[in-house]
């Protein structure tokens, strides 16, 4: 028998939260046994109705199934949720948000007991999971062996991209480009803020500004092309220098619409910290360096 005919893989899953529900409810459609767990037991008991088994105990729900998964709150949920569970023998897949050191150290804590181990990282919202045109998809470190094996599985909440062995890669990965999103709200955040006293229609302004992101953000191509071939001045379109030289308008701008400078001006001074060290025809790819510690 097959997943794709016959059986599917049955799936412990721990913690329903708005991400963990969304999970449960995408493998209950796809037909997979499913049996679920919660601290909190009244949403457990929902999916109840709708087809899954409700375990009175995480203990419970780790013996019931090969494949655990876990999405809970953090890492010290993920201890206090596991611990005295047997994990010997059980798939673990770890959905939780951690950073890297904590997925590592996870690892390590599963193997002393016995559990292969997968780690993940959801580059998603809970609308996104069972919406493949949403364009949702997790990354997944840890054994290679381990996803291949229930790669069909992982796939139906969401995509599926495998970033190494290192079970901090899926954290790392998930870390970079939340951190590059927010990094694009603090800017958003900024551009309205310009014209919060105008009389300008935020609305008219938000599809300019969107388009112009989206113009943007072929950029961090090039950026990873002079970090990996350490010339900074490969492909320069607009100079450190000529860049530098304009952020006091921006500074000024900031001023004169009464808005606080506090989320673009670290940036600039990072900018202007490169510049001081002679690397005026480089492109801003310099300052990833003075981050670097």
């Amino acid at each position: 028998m097959t997943q794709t005919t016959v059986e599917k893989t049955s799936v412990s899953l721990l913690g329903l939260g708005a991400m963990g529900t969304a999970l449960a409810r995408t493998w209950l459609s796809a037909g997979h046994p499913l049996t679920v767990w919660n601290r909190t037991p009244a949403r457990a008991r929902l999916l109840g109705d709708q087809g899954a088994k409700v375990a009175d105990s995480a203990a419970e729900a780790v013996a019931a199934h090969d494949l655990v998964v876990v999405c809970l709150l953090d890492d010290a949920s993920v201890e206090e949720a596991l611990a005295g569970t047997d994990l010997a023998g059980r798939d673990l897949v770890n959905l939780t948000t951690s950073t890297p050191a904590q997925a590592r150290d996870r690892a390590e804590w599963a193997r002393g007991r016995g559990a292969r181990y997968l780690d993940g990282g959801i580059m998603a919202v809970p609308p996104m999971i069972g919406a493949p045109e949403a364009g949702g998809y997790v990354f997944y470190s840890g054994s290679r062996e381990l996803f291949e094996r229930h790669r069909e599985t992982l796939a139906v909440p969401a995509g599926t991209v495998y970033v190494g062995q290192d079970a901090g890669f899926a954290a790392l990965h998930d870390m970079a480009l939340l951190s590059a999103m927010y990094g694009m709200f603090a800017g958003a955040a900024h551009a309205f803020a310009l014209i919060r006293k105008e009389d300008i229609d935020p609305t008219s302004l938000a599809p300019l500004l969107a388009d112009w992101l989206v113009a943007m953000a072929p950029a961090v191509l090039r950026t990873a092309d002079q970090l990996r071939s350490g010339d900074y001045t490969r492909g320069v379109v607009s100079s450190l220098a000529m860049q530098a030289a304009g952020t006091p308008a921006f500074l000024s701008a900031a001023e004169e619409q009464g808005v606080s400078p506090e989320l673009i001006r670290p940036y600039f001074e990072l900018m202007r910290r490169r510049l001081a060290e002679g690397s005026g025809e480089e492109d801003l790819t310099g300052v990833i360096d003075l981050l670097v510690r």
